[in-house]
């Protein structure tokens, strides 16, 4: 007779910003993509109340669209928590780290309710973690960024003690595990200031993911060797062995879809093969119009041919940009003088559709890393403009250890300005037409965008490195294994 099915509840973020990518592992979980005949794993996700009335209908609109696709994820949402403090005066790490602790015994009564075979909490609701173990439910966090980053929060503690200033103030090198020495200006922006309150809950969570069964992560193994290596056989924190390691990326939606038929996709159409650059900025990058005006420059000296997702300033109370008013953004008669090569689209653009099209050549990004592991999936090779978070640390690794991007001269203290000299340079690099030196570092970021799109395909197919991890974990909790305390 069958066992019966292991319940895994996936716990994301309040909001968004994680769901979906958690929503996606959940479905790997379930066996969609990995080759397993049975279905010995359920996945419910706890779907949390966010606190302003704009992430409760981007969340909802999620649930919806998933439930409607019958791939089998459940959801369940947990009672509505009062806010810990007002969201829009207070810092985001804080409040999403304070909220997600006052979840804990909600979520500790659906463990018991739904009969939790493990549960797999976002990286900001660590402070859930001691609920589930009272009740003896394994647990894992889900880690959606790089492996660099998780041997960085590991390495907080330390770091503290280690660098006497500010490290906004500091100049030199920090060391992290399983990386070159990192620059102070490469450092994610929460490390800014140690007694700020995203310092001290970062220090939090890297605390607390000692205390895991397991950290699940959204990297390739072969794609950051050295810092999975580093946290695999160094000590963690304090002096501890970090809990097992899950490399299962890359975590994307690569289900096919009807084309959007959008303008800015048939117009790509037209265009010959690799000949065009894309910039996007993610879904809360804008520019204002000094920041426009050095980008069109940049581009129209390029000579290359682009399409540029351009983004205005959110309305009042939201954090999403809104359509941009070309007009107001950008120089007097621009997009005359480019509309041979270019096209400046001033709305939402279907990414993941435009990454994989023939045409686009190169990708100037932020360097989120959900975006970046799309672009490497279609072996497209990157400029990296970072604007927040961790996003300067992936821009470090893309270009001085992966060799997938060309080098951008970003100014921090300038609110991350660029020089539309410093923007041709590095678009003449990557595209071609560039001095000798840029051509070759064009080029070599060419060739490795196309190995590591072999690379993430090699490793979520059958045998790849991938999957090997994901049925360890699948084993661990069909089994109803704690591998981090029976080691």
């Amino acid at each position: 007779m069958a066992s019966a099915a292991a319940n895994v509840l996936l716990l994301p973020e309040a909001g968004s910003g994680h769901l979906m990518s958690l929503i996606e592992a959940g479905k790997l979980l379930l066996g969609h993509g990995v080759g397993d005949a049975g279905r010995a794993v359920t996945v419910t996700v706890l779907v949390v109340r966010p606190a302003t009335a704009e992430s409760a209908a981007e969340v909802d609109a999620h649930v919806e669209r998933v439930e409607a696709s019958g791939i089998g994820v459940r959801f369940h949402r947990l009672p509505a928590v009062e806010p810990p403090m007002d969201w829009a005066a207070s810092n985001v790490q804080e409040f999403k780290s304070r909220f997600m602790q006052l979840q804990a015994p909600h979520v500790k009564a659906a463990a018991v309710e739904l009969g939790a075979a493990a549960l797999v909490v976002d990286f900001f609701a660590t402070g859930v973690l001691d609920a589930a173990r009272e009740i003896g439910v394994p647990t894992y966090v889900y880690f959606t960024s790089t492996a660099a980053l998780l041997a960085l929060m590991l390495r907080l503690p330390a770091l503290e003690e280690e660098v006497p200033v500010d490290f906004e103030e500091f100049e030199g090198t920090v060391d992290v595990p399983g990386l070159p020495p990192l620059p102070g200006g490469s450092l994610p922006g929460f490390m800014a200031r140690k007694k700020s309150p995203n310092f001290t809950w970062f220090v939090y969570h890297g605390r607390r993911f000692m205390d895991a069964d397991g950290i699940i992560i959204n990297t390739v193994a072969e794609l950051e060797p050295g810092p999975l290596a580093a946290i695999n056989h160094g000590p963690g924190v304090p002096g501890r062995q970090a809990p097992p390691l899950y490399p299962i990326g890359p975590v994307l939606d690569l289900e096919a879809k009807e084309p959007s038929n959008a303008d800015c996709v048939r117009w790509l159409n037209a265009q010959p093969p690799g000949s065009v650059l894309f910039l996007c900025f993610g879904s809360m990058g804008w520019f204002d119009a000094a920041k426009a005006h050095e980008v069109a420059e940049g581009l129209e000296r390029s000579g290359h041919r682009f399409l540029w997702a351009l983004r205005g300033p959110p309305a009042a109370g939201s954090v999403h940009p809104t359509e941009a008013d070309l007009g107001e953004l950008l120089p007097e008669g621009f997009t005359e003088r480019t509309k041979e090569r270019g096209l400046v689209w001033p709305r939402w653009a279907p990414q993941k559709e435009i990454l994989s099209h023939a045409a686009v050549g190169g990708f100037v990004t932020h360097c989120g890393w959900n975006s970046t592991l799309e672009s490497l999936w279609h072996g497209v090779p990157l400029v990296p403009w970072p604007l927040y978070a961790e996003q300067r640390l992936n821009a470090f690794e893309l270009v001085s250890v992966v060799g997938v991007a060309v080098p951008l001269r970003v100014d921090r203290r300038r609110d991350n300005f660029v020089e539309a000299a410093e923007l041709e340079r590095a678009v003449r690099s990557l595209m071609g037409g560039g001095e000798e030196e840029g051509e070759a570092e064009g080029r070599k970021a060419r060739e490795k965008a196309a190995e590591m799109k072999a690379v993430c395909r090699n490793a979520v197919a059958e045998g790849g490195s991938s999957h090997a991890a994901l049925q360890r974990m699948r084993g661990a909790i069909r089994e109803g294994l704690s591998p981090h305390r029976h080691r």
